[in-house]
């Protein structure tokens, strides 16, 4: 639609309104309410006026933040797509008022409610656009986060800080998504609130969920407490009710009831690998070898666990050397369950997965219901990797877990019913980034690489640096800006100080506090030694300096009406303000040098440890908070001649992959990644017939 004929008909339905409201005559009880609003429809009739020229300007250039002309997609053009979205909802409530305000039914104070929550969330856009302007007109041309240090990305904390944000997880809760998910998105948001207010009571993770059922009756009728509460939790409870919530997921109830829904295989089992030194062929060489040690980050060599699902009994998958690996997990596990036992022959491929959850939540079990589909329909066995969760195992722990399962997978990929002539890797989010780095690993190791990366929405910068796209965490209720800082300091050590041992792991009961805190030490000195190795001329840097004079404290922090506090930023014009939050927060600002590290934020490596990278196919959401880290990482090997590929979803949001059965549209978008894991895997198209009979 016309940008232009949005705005004009915003301007049309808000004078209809007040034209309306100005020759009714209005009760006693609705004269207020009518007051009410006749003042947001003058807000938001500002608003607009306001608003339409910073949109026309992003949409003159915001092309030449595009990958390509096939591609359109970066953080400029999700915010006017946002906006506009925003605007068309106000456009349809008004034009029923203006329909039905002077009916005996309409009900005036609901409706002047719903107006003046999406004029909230439009004058709180307005602030997010005049903040995406100060990065577009700071920025050299076509880049997409800021590089100035202290700059805007600094600002923009403090504004999340103090900016209203409830009204975006209330009334408006999700309007910039696809509608068949507002539903699961006021689930969710319901859902947190109620298990933020029973959170640290004296209740199993079980008992806190079957609590919160019965405390979420007020969030439902009261979309403002429900926003308000939402601000409040995102903002300051900390990392470990983040990991409680995420993880209720796989609980036996709620896991056994996404297995009603999930394809049924005949293989799906977790296996515990053991901690021993594998010899793999060199790359470049097969008659040579590279040994390849077990992880060992922290606490010590330990085993790694991991998932392997077939949708068919393959040869190798039910050997006893491989049942000797297997560990128990509950009666829903099965080897070939209820089916016939004969096997099938080995595959030539093979699927290896990384899970998503910040780094920090879940583990295979969480994304069983996709990986099953996909297992069924391109019928190949897959290996999902169960790696360690920060902050009791910050970087690079996980990456090490990665790197070594890889390896056993490529060495014992008989066990696992299949040959692995190809090979691919795939992963969300985390995963996404831990598919890259496990790749950027093997390449300096001189391992084989896989044959081709398929990473949807990864995280390929874990800085606090702002993009347009990042700009969107004020507004997301599946990534805030808070919860993402947690997890990017918990991956990078910054909470290791209160790492406690892994009960499975017996080596680390016998490290103190002490000794995990030099080993962070260590790993940040590491990380300074490689940055120096890499760059030699490149100054000192900054985060470094941060990170020095705020060890002692704890990371920087900043808080409204504080003395301490920044001064407020001037990029706003003299007539507006956006709204002011009265929730009290302490949101901590990473700082460190790990943060930087190529194989934290693969965004940053230099295009050494890129080159010889295999395929990378990335698929990302038009309104993910990290749609530019895609968008950046594509254009970065384009321009190297590495092959990628990048594919911008519309309407989803991050994470879309476990919502495989909740939409049409999130089933397209997994689709999307099945299409490229065959091409990388060579698997033909299947058949219509094939699509419709299942694999025997």
């Amino acid at each position: 639609m016309d940008h232009k004929h949005v705005f004009a008909g915003l301007q049309t339905i808000c004078l209809d309104v007040i034209s309306t409201l100005n020759g009714s005559s209005s009760n006693s009880s609705n004269a207020d309410a009518a007051e009410r609003l006749l003042g947001v429809m003058k807000q938001i009739q500002e608003h607009g006026r306001a608003v339409e020229p910073l949109i026309t300007g992003f949409m003159t250039v915001y092309h030449h933040f595009d990958l390509d002309e096939q591609t359109p997609g970066n953080g400029y053009r999700t915010l006017v797509k946002v906006v506009h979205s925003c605007i068309i909802h106000i456009t349809h409530k008004a034009r029923y008022i203006a329909s039905n305000c002077t009916g005996a039914f309409f009900r005036m104070d609901h409706n002047v409610a719903e107006m003046e929550a999406y004029c909230s969330a439009l004058c709180q856009l307005r602030a997010l656009l005049y903040l995406a302007q100060v990065l577009l007109n700071d920025n050299p041309n076509g880049q997409l986060y800021s590089q100035e240090e202290g700059g805007l990305s600094e600002r923009f904390v403090q504004e999340y800080i103090s900016m209203h944000k409830a009204c975006f997880y209330g009334r408006c809760l999700g309007f910039q998504f696809s509608p068949s998910l507002r539903p699961f998105l006021q689930t969710v948001v319901i859902s947190m609130v109620s298990f933020g207010e029973n959170y640290k009571k004296q209740q199993t993770g079980l008992g806190i969920a079957a609590l919160s059922f019965f405390t979420s009756g007020k969030y439902v009728v009261d979309p403002e407490l429900r926003g308000a509460e939402f601000e409040r939790i995102t903002q300051n409870l900390d990392m470990q009710f983040w990991k409680t919530f995420w993880n209720i997921t796989e609980t036996e109830l709620l896991s056994g009831l996404t297995r009603i829904t999930s394809s049924v295989v005949q293989v799906n089992v977790t296996l515990t690998v053991p901690a021993e030194s594998l010899s793999l062929p060199l790359a470049s060489d097969p008659s040579l070898s590279v040994a390849v040690k077990p992880p060992v980050a922290h606490w010590g060599p330990g085993p790694v666990n991991v998932r392997l699902i077939s949708h068919v009994l393959r040869q190798g998958q039910d050997s006893a050397e491989l049942l000797s690996l297997s560990r128990p997990e509950g009666p829903q596990l099965s080897l070939s369950g209820g089916f016939n036992r004969q096997t099938a022959p080995l595959s030539p491929c093979l699927l290896i997965h990384f899970h998503g959850g910040g780094f920090v939540a879940q583990t295979s079990k969480s994304h069983e219901n996709y990986l099953k589909s996909w297992s069924k329909d391109l019928n190949v066995p897959i290996l999902s990797v169960d790696y360690s969760l920060a902050p009791e195992a910050p970087f690079p722990r996980a990456l090490e877990e990665c790197f070594y399962a890889y390896c056993w997978a490529l060495k014992n990929c008989h066990l696992l019913g299949s040959t692995a002539e190809h090979v691919c890797l795939v992963g969300d989010s985390a995963g996404g980034n831990l598919c890259i780095t496990v790749s950027m690993r093997a390449m300096s190791h001189g391992v084989r690489v896989p044959d081709g990366i398929v990473a949807a929405y990864p995280a390929t910068l874990l800085t606090t640096d702002a993009s347009p796209s990042r700009l969107l965490t004020l507004i997301d209720p599946l990534l805030p800006l808070s919860v993402l800082y947690k997890c990017i300091d918990a991956y990078a050590g910054l909470s290791c100080r209160s790492v406690q041992p892994a009960q499975q792991l017996d080596t680390l009961a016998a490290l103190g506090q002490d000794t995990v805190k030099m080993l962070s030490k260590f790993a940040q000195g590491a990380t300074n030694w490689i940055q120096t190795l890499l760059d030699p001329k490149a100054p000192p840097s900054s985060s470094s300096t941060a990170s020095a004079t705020t060890s002692s404290n704890g990371p920087s922090s900043f808080k409204p009406h504080s003395e301490e506090a920044p001064q407020e930023v001037k990029e706003y014009p003299e007539n507006f303000e956006p709204l002011r939050s009265s929730c009290l927060v302490d949101i901590k600002t990473p700082c460190t040098p790990i943060m930087k590290n190529p194989f934290v934020s693969p965004l940053l490596a230099p295009d050494s440890l890129l080159k010889g990278l295999p395929p990378v196919h990335i698929v990302a959401s038009a309104l993910d908070a990290l749609l530019d880290d895609s968008v950046m990482f594509a254009k970065k090997l384009r321009n190297m001649n590495q092959p990628v590929t990048l594919t911008v979803v519309e309407d989803l949001p991050h994470g879309f992959l476990s919502l495989l059965q909740l939409s049409k549209e999130t089933q397209e978008a997994a689709d999307i990644c099945v299409k490229r894991i065959r091409e990388v895997l060579k698997l033909e198209e299947p058949t219509d017939d094939q699509k419709q009979s299942s694999v025997v």
